[in-house]
């Protein structure tokens, strides 16, 4: 494989490019990480199972688009490839400042200037992605209410149930979630899609972000995603709602938001997530 990696990065460079040193990096799901370099050039590598490609290749997309439209340093796709047993993706290798980072406000208002462009008339995206290894279907809609009940909830729910998992009957919690959106109005935005913790970072205090899981939908959902898991520094939210200030009635949504990436560990790990999606889904049905 290593062989087709180097091929195709000297093919993208125009250099003759063959790596000296290879360092795995640890993963947070089934991709292997890998840092190459041959003392000049220097790459991440993020190699998964051949049928995968698909998936590595939406993510190249979603970088290209994040840099296009916001302020943070995004990583380079240089390539994507397979071979017979593996696909793979070469990214840029960016070097991040250490924790605890200074420059929080400055991560809340680029995202909130991301958001703010609305070029976009409808809701989901051009091709189906991934949110982690978990297919994150995008067909267009017109309406905000019926795209997340369905594309997103439903989606999810339905992944569940061919697993043998049932928390509700689905249509009623798709309908509740209809419910509860039809009235909120929304301007679609590009999404980052995954955006919490793990997936930001700086390099010489310039935010930056990567592992998107793009698409145009409603803002609150990236800051309801921040939220979920390790909640950022109080100054990201300041200066997020100084640039572009959420609505009051955001705590109202941030539940609904916040299931569609429990759902997602449920499908994925399962185990604890499993009873936390439960609980969720109890909560919002009360």
């Amino acid at each position: 494989m290593w062989k087709t990696v180097n091929e195709q990065i000297s093919q993208a460079i125009h250099y003759d490019f063959k790596h000296t040193h290879k360092q795995q990096l640890q993963s947070t799901n089934t991709d292997k990480l890998f840092n190459i370099t041959n003392g000049t050039h220097n790459y991440l590598v993020k190699v998964a199972l051949k049928n995968e490609l698909e998936r590595l290749e939406s993510e190249s997309l979603g970088l290209k688009l994040l840099t296009e439209n916001g302020v943070f340093i995004v990583p380079d796709c240089i390539t994507t490839g397979a071979n017979i047993e593996f696909s793979f993706i070469v990214l840029e290798w960016l070097e991040f400042d250490k924790q605890p980072h200074p420059t929080w406000n400055a991560m809340g208002k680029g995202l909130a200037m991301l958001h703010q462009k609305h070029q976009q008339a409808m809701f989901g995206f051009d091709v189906d992605n991934y949110l982690a290894t978990t297919v994150q279907p995008n067909s267009w809609h017109k309406k905000w209410n019926i795209f997340y009940a369905e594309e997103r909830i439903g989606w999810q729910l339905q992944l569940l149930a061919e697993k043998g998992i049932i928390f509700i009957e689905p249509e009623r919690l798709i309908n509740l979630v209809k419910e509860q959106l039809h009235s909120h109005p929304v301007e679609p935005s590009l999404l980052h899609g995954d955006f919490w913790r793990g997936n930001v970072g700086f390099i010489n205090t310039v935010p930056s972000i990567f592992n998107p899981a793009c698409y145009y939908g409603d803002r609150e959902v990236d800051i309801a995603m921040s939220e979920l898991f390790a909640p950022l520094p109080d100054d990201f939210y300041s200066a997020y709602n100084q640039q572009y200030p959420l609505l009051a009635s955001f705590e109202q949504r941030k539940l609904i938001y916040q299931l569609y990436p429990i759902l997602n560990h449920a499908n994925i790990f399962a185990g604890h997530y499993l009873t936390q999606a439960k609980q969720h889904i109890e909560r919002l049905i009360k």
